[in-house]
């Protein structure tokens, strides 16, 4: 996609500014993807199948020509707005990155997330066998439905705990009450992601008694891990998403 279509996408009315920033990724069950500019890109420039091959080089170079026309933007956006992007990377500014990382890999709320991703990974290795056998017993019914759920955001909450704890340390050294605040975005996606995560496994529990303890144990740690996110992030839960919470007028 050269510069030119890139601009002339970006520019059209129907796409919510945003909007990806908040979701969680899962476009095949998401209702904005006509609104949502990443999801057209990615429709317009990988709709030939080989480039949909992450093993096949068209893939490769499909990303590859998005992200040189992407850079290319944003040197023109960072000139036209007096940003000399060839400054931005000095020995402090590198430590100090170096020091956030790290803070955000030491604090609580992301060594538990990804205690839970761990915790998910072992439930599911051990009983790869089992599940295989139910689920084809199953078939039709919510029990695979609420396992894929589970697998989907198995990471995707330690992701965004992440971004959120990151993104507070960041925005207590240049705190700006203008905008939204990014943690408590990142804070309230993640949120979403452990309750439906918590619903997924209570279905799971309805189907499956002959693991009742490891079962509650995983919904015991999410409700621990939702409850410190909350209080870390107050504000999370009322922060409004662009085209997912906000209220259209009537009319």
């Amino acid at each position: 996609m050269d510069r030119d279509r890139l601009k002339k996408l970006a520019a059209e009315k129907r796409f919510i500014p945003g909007i990806y920033n908040y979701c969680d990724r899962w476009c095949e069950r998401c209702p904005q993807t006509s609104r949502c500019l990443n999801f057209s890109i990615s429709e317009e420039e990988f709709s030939v199948p080989e480039t949909q091959d992450i093993r096949n080089a068209a893939f490769w170079n499909k990303l590859s020509g998005i992200l040189g026309e992407t850079l290319e933007l944003l040197r023109e956006s960072a000139k036209k707005w007096g940003i000399e992007l060839e400054t931005l990377g000095s020995i402090d500014d590198i430590e100090n990155i170096k020091a956030k990382n790290l803070a955000t890999e030491n604090h609580l709320l992301c060594r538990a997330a990804k205690s839970y991703t761990k915790m998910v990974e072992d439930w599911f290795r051990e009983r790869e066998t089992f599940f295989f056998e139910i689920a084809a017993a199953r078939e039709g019914v919510s029990l695979e439905e609420a396992i894929e759920v589970i697998r989907w955001y198995q990471y995707f909450i330690c992701a965004k705990v992440m971004r959120a704890v990151r993104g507070d340390i960041e925005e207590d050294e240049e705190r700006c009450d203008e905008f939204p605040s990014d943690s408590d975005g990142s804070a309230k996606i993640a949120l979403i992601a452990i309750d439906r995560s918590i619903a997924a496994w209570a279905v799971i529990q309805h189907y499956i008694t002959d693991y009742d303890k490891e079962m509650i144990d995983a919904i015991h740690f999410l409700d621990g891990l939702r409850q410190a996110v909350e209080e870390t992030f107050p504000n999370a839960r009322s922060f409004v998403r662009p085209g997912f919470d906000e209220i259209e007028p009537n009319g």
